[in-house]
């Protein structure tokens, strides 16, 4: 895979950003859009590392070996910016530390700035990577318009976000915008069992990554992620037939912590959305493979319109968490409002 830059998909992409690379027509800012574990962040840093790559294999193609690739990869290099969301540390007002549930400010944009222009250090470019920019308050993505309009020879901003619709669109309109797209199931599970992981788990696993190569990879890794799954799925089957107040017990207990609550309205999406496809009659392939018996069962007891609005509601509380609603009331309204089966 090495034509490929190492990468699993996204052929279009890595062929185009490969010829920008090697003929030195390179944009001065990048978006790279999709859903999260799709692989943006890798595929951002393999740009960086074919501009900078000390002994690249052929033009546009990184070693990923010398001491500028290694840096780039682990996001180290002193040519390399990275930006993600941050909250304050309580324990210094001043200093902002990485959150998934924190936003990007125009303090951090500000620092950015301060040393952009400079040359580079050690390399041909310099290099600043937003991560999730769609967390960027109004104060920082106005403050990065400048930097974007006036961007030097020698920099290179890439921007990753789960949709170009997020951002301002005076921000798109400056960028070379990526739409990556979810890769076929057969290849996330051919991808797994090459990493030694046997046929059914790895059936499994790429069904539950929904074509996000990077997320399945996480879940191979790290077996909480599916333990934190399961759980809230048993608790999705345990809350349908539940009386209001136990619902409102757990809506309470859920909200004690927004990312907890993000992470289990997304499990709880992904299981709706194939409820609704087998109510409609789709041949789409499940996400939740594991639960068909039980979504067969919902899907059998469910009008189309029923299933359809519950998706949208887990849809539009997603959103709504990023506009700091309160998230108890948040909670116990789109739980009451579960068909009771």
């Amino acid at each position: 895979m090495t034509d490929n830059w190492n990468l699993l998909g996204h052929e279009w992409a890595v062929d185009m950003l490969r010829q920008h690379a090697a003929r030195g027509d390179v944009r001065h800012a990048y978006l790279f859009c999709g859903p999260p574990g799709l692989g943006r962040r890798t595929l951002a840093l393999r740009l960086a590392q074919a501009l900078n790559c000390e002994k690249p294999i052929a033009a546009g193609v990184p070693c990923q070996t010398c001491r500028d690739c290694k840096q780039i990869e682990n996001m180290q290099h002193p040519d390399l910016n990275v930006i993600e969301p941050a909250i304050i540390d309580p324990d210094d007002r001043k200093e902002l530390i990485p959150a998934l549930n924190g936003e990007i400010r125009i303090q951090q944009i500000r620092d950015l700035q301060r040393t952009f222009n400079l040359k580079p250090y050690q390399s041909k470019y310099r290099a600043a990577l937003f991560l999730r920019f769609e967390k960027a308050n109004d104060n920082a993505a106005n403050a990065l318009l400048k930097t974007l309009e006036e961007a030097p020879a020698h920099a290179i901003l890439l921007l990753t976000a789960d949709a170009p619709e997020q951002l301002l669109p005076t921000i798109v309109s400056r960028c070379e915008i990526l739409r990556l797209r979810p890769l076929p199931i057969e290849a996330i599970e051919a991808d797994l069992i090459e990493r030694g992981l046997d046929t059914e788990r790895a059936r499994l696993l790429a069904h539950i990554s929904g074509g996000r190569p990077g997320y399945a990879r996480r879940m191979l890794e790290d077996e909480t992620l599916l333990e934190k799954r399961e759980e809230r799925l048993n608790d999705l089957q345990t809350l349908l037939p539940a009386p209001r107040v136990e619902k409102f017990s757990y809506a309470d207990k859920l909200s004690k912590d927004k990312e907890t609550m993000r992470q289990a309205i997304m499990i709880w999406l992904s299981y709706w959305r194939d409820v609704m496809l087998r109510v409609a009659g789709a041949e789409t392939p499940l996400i939740n493979i594991d639960r068909n018996m039980e979504i067969e069962f919902l899907a059998g007891r469910l009008d189309l319109s029923t299933a359809r609005r519950v998706v949208g509601d887990l849809e539009s509380a997603l959103e709504q968490m990023d506009k700091n609603v309160n998230s108890k009331l948040l909670a116990e309204v789109l739980l009451l409002d579960w068909p009771k089966v």
